[in-house]
């Protein structure tokens, strides 16, 4: 089955229900990229803005979904057969994924202790999203030179993305410091995407002066000289994350690829001004994605 070439949310729709009927294929994320027509650092960020999940995981949750239902029907099925017609190297590996689904072991699912059915947030099949967020691509691309932010930083995943705004906290807790560039401009930097499972770094930071030393607990992260798409995020005074995160959906999930434009595997980064505030109704914050030139 081949995906027709479209773009945004009909071509991940079409790539999910493509998943859906391979599930017994040794699916890979370069697989799964090449039948969406898009490079896999490409797919992957789509795919994760679009569904709240990496590419992988929701292949191994709806094997899962899938196992659970044989395992109902089929009360004699070795939980160690049905691992591996999963996709897991072992038992032990099939047990560890099923609890974080279901919250129970295979035993006490099959025996029935809970409902057929998975956690919140892995059943979906869908590409729909909830809430709206006012984005726009700005006109033509912009070059920045190289600089350098400090802040928190940690890795992330599916699991974890949730907080972020932590590491936020941190860093407004510590301005200003010595070494920090003047003014306000602070940045949200995302790099070392592991697109299999989907974790990324995250640094809530500021720019920092050549050869400063960031606080104690602070990193320095270069950000290479790149050319960017930039995506004006208008806020509308409430709570801030829900509304950054439905517009990733519609950047990665619409604007990105229907520039045509390829990516270039280097940071991207939020940019707040120094007259960001986050209450005030209309404040805006640029996105900042790299492309190939």
């Amino acid at each position: 089955m081949e995906i027709a070439p479209t773009t945004g949310t009909d071509r991940l729709t079409a790539t999910v229900d493509w998943i859906e009927a391979h599930l017994d294929a040794p699916l890979t994320l370069a697989a799964i990229a090449d039948q969406a027509g898009l490079s896999p650092y490409h797919f992957s960020r789509v795919f994760s803005a679009r569904m709240g999940r990496s590419v992988m995981t929701h292949v191994r949750a709806r094997r899962l979904i899938r196992a659970a239902r044989r395992m109902v029907d089929d009360p004699g099925l070795r939980l160690i057969d049905l691992a591996l017609d999963s996709g897991f190297e072992s038992q032990e590996a099939f047990t560890r994924a099923f609890v974080r689904i279901f919250g129970v072991s295979p035993g006490r699912f099959r025996r029935r202790v809970v409902p057929v059915t998975p956690m919140q947030g892995h059943s979906p099949m869908t590409a729909s999203v909830s809430g709206e967020a006012a984005v726009a691509r700005l006109p033509g691309l912009k070059t920045m030179e190289a600089f350098t932010v400090a802040g928190p930083s940690r890795r992330f995943d599916d699991a974890t993305k949730s907080s972020i705004p932590q590491l936020w906290a941190r860093l407004v807790g510590a301005l200003p410091f010595e070494g920090q560039v003047p003014g306000w401009n602070t940045y949200g930097v995302v790099w070392g995407v592991d697109r299999e499972e989907g974790s990324f770094a995250y640094m809530a930071g500021v720019g920092i002066e050549p050869g400063a030393t960031p606080p104690e607990g602070f990193e320095a992260k270069d950000v290479p000289a790149a050319t960017y798409l930039v995506f004006r995020i208008t806020l509308d005074g409430g709570p801030v994350h829900p509304q950054i995160k439905a517009a990733m959906q519609t950047i990665w999930g619409e604007l990105v690829p229907g520039s045509g434009l390829t990516l270039a595997e280097s940071p991207d980064f939020e940019l707040y001004d120094s007259r960001f505030e986050p209450t005030t109704p209309g404040v805006t914050l640029d996105f900042h994605v790299p492309v190939e030139a």
